[in-house]
């Protein structure tokens, strides 16, 4: 099942994506893609449901984040051997976790805005585990049945902010738009092993990365388990788990992102993003 939202920011509608490749209005149903939606009793409900019972969507007029109301917004950094090196930087003995503002959540294609003064914004393609089930000292052998399902993100970063400018990441991953997630919300059910998914990102036509995400140091029921050591799994968070090699930190001559670049990524299953870059407006 593939859930989305549409409409405009703030004012979103919840809809599915169903078999014919429709959108589905949901409103009469649910109140939105939420933490209570996102438990196995409530997407239960939804897979009860016959799509052409439900009010046919004809040209969304934007489609929003998948997820709203996201409690925290968990990420995880140097998760691939090839992005580790091409930072610089020694592979983790543990999963390297930081936050990114629920504030720089955006669509799937809403404009990536350059933040006033920005030279240094970059792109990574994630995949994203969605917390069902919440939890706290989450069992690996039982991580995966927390997750309601997935979905991808653009972990934008600013890297003179994040690295630069001192104290923690969070700076340089949290600026309006550095967020996209969607198109849509895939159910656990549709991914049947989250660790045998293609990605690709490509900047401008140019393939700039490329990886399967078997590649990860350490996998979704690993991050799931380990992050909820450390603080509460709920509903409706989010875990990005990580870019693989190919961002423009990495290149010998950096090529950060401008304004009029257009980024196209995608994931098997889950749907394609598309962003233009733009100045922010003064």
């Amino acid at each position: 099942m593939k859930l989305l939202r549409y409409g405009p920011a703030g004012q979103e509608r919840p809809a599915l994506w169903d078999d014919c490749g429709a959108v589905r209005d949901l409103s009469a149903v649910i109140r939105d893609i939420d933490s209570d939606v996102l438990l196995d009793p409530g997407l239960d409900i939804l897979r009860s449901i016959n799509p052409e019972s439900l009010p046919h969507v004809e040209t969304p007029e934007r489609f929003g984040p998948c997820v709203g109301q996201v409690g925290k917004f968990v990420c995880v950094g140097l998760n691939y051997h090839d992005h580790a090196d091409e930072a610089g930087l020694k592979a983790p003995e543990e999963p390297v976790l930081f936050m990114k503002a629920t504030s720089s959540i955006s669509g799937p294609y809403d404009p990536i805005i350059l933040p006033r003064d920005s030279v240094k914004t970059d792109w990574e393609i994630e995949l994203a585990a969605v917390i069902g089930k919440g939890g706290k000292y989450i069992d690996r052998s039982k991580a995966l049945g927390h997750v309601a399902g997935y979905c991808m993100v653009n972990d934008v970063s600013e890297r003179e902010y994040q690295i630069e400018r001192k104290g923690q990441w969070v700076k340089g991953k949290s600026c309006d738009s550095f967020g996209p997630i969607g198109p849509w919300l895939v159910t656990r059910d549709e991914i049947r092993d989250p660790q045998a998914l293609e990605m690709r990102l490509e900047v401008n036509g140019q393939v700039r990365q490329q990886a399967v995400t078997a590649s990860m140091i350490f996998d979704v029921a690993y991050l799931v388990s380990y992050i909820s050591h450390f603080m509460s799994l709920h509903s409706g968070d989010i875990i990005s788990t990580g870019t693989p090699s190919g961002v423009a930190l990495g290149m010998q001559i950096p090529e950060y992102l401008k304004s009029g670049d257009v980024i196209d990524m995608t994931i098997d299953g889950l749907g394609c993003q598309r962003h233009e870059v733009v100045e922010e407006s003064r």
